[in-house]
């Protein structure tokens, strides 16, 4: 006797009813793509999580203001890399990041800055530094306010009163939202 199994290789009786001429309902298959969304969405929050770990760690080995980065030439002094001087970003290793540029560098550097990963740790960062932790982080602003958050976060790690530990403190913060975030989907 075979065992039919279904995409998720959980097995189903032949007499189920959630099989219509050897097929799942609608009903089972909804249930099965709400729950593979569920799945993909933990598993993106995890890798928030470690992408957040990484971006405290390079804050925490050296914080920049008023730039993405610094790179430490040859000569061991340190160049602050800006927006405008992206492109002449030479082969150097990072020695240090702003918030933002923490992010980007952890998610794999300026050409990742625009991928799902680092635009979705850019959303948690925000959410976790202005709005209510018991509220649920909005996922996928419109681009024009999603770049608005970029440019608060930008300010805020700019701000004259800034300290590194600051930046540290709001990493791990985020890295919090996102186990509430996690709760809140394995309940839901």
């Amino acid at each position: 006797m075979s065992v039919d199994l279904t995409p998720l290789g959980v097995p189903l009786a032949p007499s189920s009813p959630h099989r219509a001429g050897g097929r799942l309902d609608w009903r089972e298959r909804r249930r099965l793509a709400s729950q593979d969304r569920r799945m993909a969405h933990l598993a993106e929050l995890l890798r928030i999580r470690h992408l957040l770990t990484e971006a405290a760690t390079l804050v925490s080995s050296g914080w920049v203001q008023h730039g993405w980065f610094s790179t430490a030439g040859p000569s061991g002094q340190r160049h602050v890399v800006t927006a405008h001087t992206m492109g002449a970003m030479s082969d150097e290793p990072i020695s240090g990041a702003c918030l933002v540029g923490a992010i980007v560098h952890a998610g794999g550097g300026p050409a990742a800055v625009h991928t799902q990963l680092v635009q979705r740790t850019l959303d948690l960062t925000w959410h976790t530094l202005y709005e209510d932790a018991r509220q649920p982080v909005r996922w996928c602003p419109p681009p024009p306010l999603r770049m608005a958050h970029v440019r608060d976060l930008t300010r805020w790690n700019d701000g004259p009163e800034r300290t590194s530990a600051q930046v540290s403190d709001l990493l791990h913060g985020a890295i919090g939202t996102a186990n509430v975030e996690t709760a809140r989907l394995r309940v839901g």
